[in-house]
């Protein structure tokens, strides 16, 4: 029996490879979607906002999901911003004039001026993408806990003891009680059983009968 060993130096390898790559991507994914999704809530540069109202129509309708990115507005831009004296509330319309020092906003349904003059600080996002009727999800994606609960699960996967040999060993080859691998040996031929010649099972046969 022949053993194919052309291949066993390169199964340890390939598995350090293939953990290391899984080890990168635990990394990588979260820190790409941070980058694109970390909302300004907790320092990021992305706001997830949902349309609620009809002052934006026909460009967003309610419970569209608008994503804004942090960037210098210029007129004629989709904007969110924050007044300071609005409670916290957010606001996403079109700025048609002014400058950084005070903004003139307008929804694209109405027909009157908002009443705040936003400055560039209080301009939190630039309308990037356009997302319609998907404002259930929002709150979900938006929440800082489940920011935080993915962060402690990529950290509590990375710091996990790993059994290096995880894969199970191929059984191995039987062998003599002694510690003699017999493996390679013929198998045993059984022993022939002796035959009597015809004329002596006759001659037998004859004395057999001739006995009393």
């Amino acid at each position: 029996m022949t053993h194919d060993v052309t291949d066993a130096p390169d199964e340890p390898l390939a598995r350090r490879v293939r953990r290391g790559v899984v080890a990168v991507l635990w990394w990588v994914v979260p820190l790409v979607a941070a980058f694109f999704l970390w909302p300004t809530s907790l320092g990021g540069c992305t706001t997830l906002t949902v349309v609620s109202g009809h002052s934006m129509e026909p460009t967003y309708l309610s419970g569209d999901v608008v994503v804004a990115r942090c960037g210098t507005p210029h007129v004629g831009d989709v904007v969110v911003y924050q007044p300071h004296d609005a409670g916290g509330a957010r606001i996403i319309h079109r700025l048609i004039g002014g400058d950084g020092d005070g903004w003139t906003v307008q929804g694209d349904n109405n027909d009157f001026v908002d009443p705040f003059t936003p400055t560039d600080d209080e301009v939190v996002g630039i309308a990037r993408l356009h997302l319609p009727k998907v404002g259930i999800a929002v709150g979900v994606v938006t929440s800082p806990l489940l920011w935080l609960s993915l962060i402690v699960v990529a950290v509590a996967l990375l710091v996990w003891p790993r059994d290096e040999d995880d894969e199970p060993d191929a059984p191995d080859e039987a062998v003599d009680p002694a510690g003699v691998d017999r493996s390679d040996e013929p198998d045993e031929v059984p022993a022939a059983v002796p035959t009597v010649p015809d004329d002596a099972a006759q001659l037998v046969a004859g004395a057999g009968a001739g006995a009393p």
